[in-house]
């Protein structure tokens, strides 16, 4: 244990500066050289943390190797993500695995030895029009030597947009995985070796084929085929034959609904509205006889995630979100060991983020509401838990704001969820706000360590982070009281925070900001158009301005009748409700904006295209009002780099203090 302990006590804050090289295909670089890159230093002096120690990447997806001899880690190398690789119980300095030109966004170990990296290329399409994402996979070893690219003798390759998703681990092969891949007659799921990338059939599917289910050691057992825009069937399959199960509508959002096998693997598990609470829950598929049963539920809570076996991708159990994140397991064994790691960590949110073949060597995930994640070496054998690393090792207690609930009531009776962050060692009374409406808009904040809130607070602020209508979490009444409400009810919700803020004693009136990213951005704009006397200025970090680009741009990107049933739902129709959607268009009415913007994008965005931001700066500028547009190269819609995420916090930092004050 000591040894492992030296191991992972490195200095975080030390990176790397990269000579970098390239290796076949030119989308791996290996890092070779090591030197600091992210100086501190003269910042003890300082009454405030420095920006990039709020804005780096943190230290994010710890994961054991099946045998538990690696951990491998993404982390902030010279402001890009990049894979950190350990051999456990030796001094061995990490093998670092990063690209200058494409972007890292997940890994998963294949086998013992080889670690399977995700690569995100932003790729200008349609006479640089539009962006898309695409997504490879690529092996390494476990030195981050020999690269191999996946399906890289496949010539159907090149017609997906991602060639990076795994059905299964295949945990009895040694050199195997499946993964699935559209050709021309449908989804196929392949065999391929993540040694050489060579890809071979294993099972064809149809033209309706949305996605296979797999045991975890290479056995198909189930597939899901779309029937229309809104159903899809569940066919179990026996021996070479399928058997039609059920059919389940589509239209939650959530995909097929179908997930995977459950950890006996004697029923197949889908998300299913509890008819009576009306909350997402779990069932249970019996493949024999098609008959449905609860998993879960939850009375007032959406379950939030889905706890799988990394290994077997088998589902294990749930999360949701009270306040903080909370953890169930169906497994007692599961259970038993949630319960010790909450008694362990008392008030915090815990889990078991990663563990070996043996689950006797894990890392643990710990979050204190208002405080960085931190990880921890928990060794079942010994029983004794070591501290590896905090997300956001630069920052101190007392750099962070309190945040609590915050609770209140919209005009029309409706209770709001949301959170109050307030600045380090100050009262709330009389102070500048920031309000940071979430993203999505069907997404929700919670009572966790939020960076850019954090960052806000420390710089002198209170921030409020309200759940407003439309948010996802509480169920499908609240969530479906947002759809249509585009700059209406759910605009209405933030505004009634703030007013609350103000009657309170809490917000000063003269000085408020509202600040946001995606949907947060357009509830920016929003704000500052329809409630022009409430703001002092205004923050949009790749927001929406203009409701018919949003609904031009994304049905003719995605090009699917699907895509466009959605849109309408949430947003309204770009015919029947045209005059809704001129009235809550910020572009449309920049005219009758007060205040100063901030218009933020990145190039690369293929969520929500930048012309949306200049559009937003057009129309501002035609009208004669103030506002400053700022264009992040390179980066997309998830502030994906350091630099953004830096800048962003800078500029903003920058623009609260001319108009608010701290």
């Amino acid at each position: 244990m000591t040894r492992v302990a030296t191991l992972f006590a490195r200095d975080v804050v030390c990176k790397f500066v990269c000579e970098l090289g390239r290796f076949t295909m030119q989308l791996l670089i290996r890092v070779v050289a090591a030197a600091a890159v992210l100086s501190l230093a003269g910042t003890a002096t300082k009454a405030l943390p420095p920006a990039e120690a709020f804005g780096s990447l943190p230290l994010a997806q710890p994961q054991l190797s099946p045998d538990g001899r690696h951990f491998a880690v993404i982390q902030d190398v010279a402001g890009r993500p990049a894979v950190e690789i350990y051999t456990v119980n030796t001094k061995n300095p990490p093998a670092i695995v990063g690209d200058s030109r494409d972007l890292i966004a997940g890994f998963v170990w294949a086998k013992n030895d080889r670690l399977l990296i995700k690569i995100n290329t932003n790729t200008k399409i349609g006479g640089d029009r539009f962006v898309r994402a695409y997504f490879q996979a690529l092996t390494v070893d476990a030195e981050g030597d020999h690269p191999t690219l996946m399906f890289g003798d496949t010539v159907w390759s090149g017609m997906n947009m991602s060639t990076s998703a795994v059905a299964d681990l295949d945990n009895g092969d040694p050199t195997h995985i499946l993964m699935p891949l559209i050709v021309p007659n449908g989804v196929t799921l392949y065999r391929v070796d993540v040694t050489t990338g060579k890809a071979e059939p294993l099972l064809h599917g149809d033209p309706y084929t949305m996605q296979f289910i797999t045991d975890g050691t290479g056995h198909v057992v189930a597939r899901v085929r779309a029937l229309g825009d809104t159903d899809a069937q569940l066919d179990y399959r026996d021996g070479e034959h399928w058997k039609a199960v059920g059919q389940y509508d589509l239209s939650s959002g959530r995909g097929s609904s179908i997930i995977g096998l459950n950890e006996k693997g004697d029923g197949i598990v889908r998300y299913a509205e509890d008819d009576r609470t009306k909350t997402d829950g779990l069932t249970l598929i019996d493949p024999a006889t098609g008959k449905e049963s609860p998993l879960y539920g939850n009375d007032r809570y959406d379950v939030a995630d889905i706890l799988t076996d990394v290994r077997t991708d088998r589902v294990i159990g749930v999360s949701y979100v009270d306040d903080r994140t909370q953890y169930h397991y169906f497994d007692p064994a599961w259970q038993n060991l949630q319960s010790g790691l909450e008694a362990a960590f008392p008030g915090k949110s815990v889990y078991a983020a990663s563990w070996n073949d043996g689950k006797d060597k894990l890392i643990i995930d710990v979050e204190d509401p208002g405080k960085p994640k931190t990880y921890y070496f928990l060794d079942r054998t010994t029983h004794q838990a070591m501290q590896i690393v905090s997300a956001y090792p630069h920052l101190t207690d007392a750099d962070l704001g309190e945040v609590k609930p915050w609770p209140y009531k919209a005009r029309d009776g409706l209770d709001i969820p949301a959170y109050l962050t307030l600045p380090p060692g100050k009262a709330a009374k009389n102070l500048p706000v920031v309000i940071l409406p979430h993203g999505g808009p069907s997404a929700r904040d919670a009572m966790g360590f939020d960076w850019m809130a954090q960052f806000f607070a420390n710089r002198g602020y209170a921030v409020l982070q309200p759940n407003f209508r439309g948010s996802t979490g509480y169920g499908e009444k609240f969530e479906s009281a947002g759809y249509g409400q585009w700059g209406l009810k759910m605009q209405d919700d933030v505004t009634d925070g703030v007013k609350k803020l103000i009657a309170d004693g809490v917000a000063d009136p003269k000085r408020i900001c509202i600040v946001g990213a995606s949907y947060g951005g357009y509830a920016a704009l929003a704000g500052a158009a329809f409630t022009p006397d409430l703001y002092a200025c205004a923050v949009s970090f790749a927001g929406v301005s203009d409701l018919f680009l949003l609904w031009r741009d994304g049905v003719a990107l995605r090009g699917n009748r699907h895509y466009g049933l959605g849109w309408t739902k949430s947003v309204g129709d770009r015919f029947d409700d045209a005059d809704k959607l001129e009235a809550t268009s910020p572009a449309r009415h920049a005219d009758q904006i007060k205040c100063p913007v901030l218009l933020m994008h990145g190039a690369d965005d293929s969520t929500v295209r930048i012309d949306q931001s200049e559009a937003m700066r057009d129309a501002l500028q035609k009208a004669g009002k103030e506002v400053q547009f700022i264009k992040f190269d390179g980066d997309s819609h998830y502030m994906q780099l350091a630099d953004t995420r830096i800048r962003f916090l800078k500029e903003t930092e920058a623009f609260l203090q001319k108009n608010i004050g701290n």
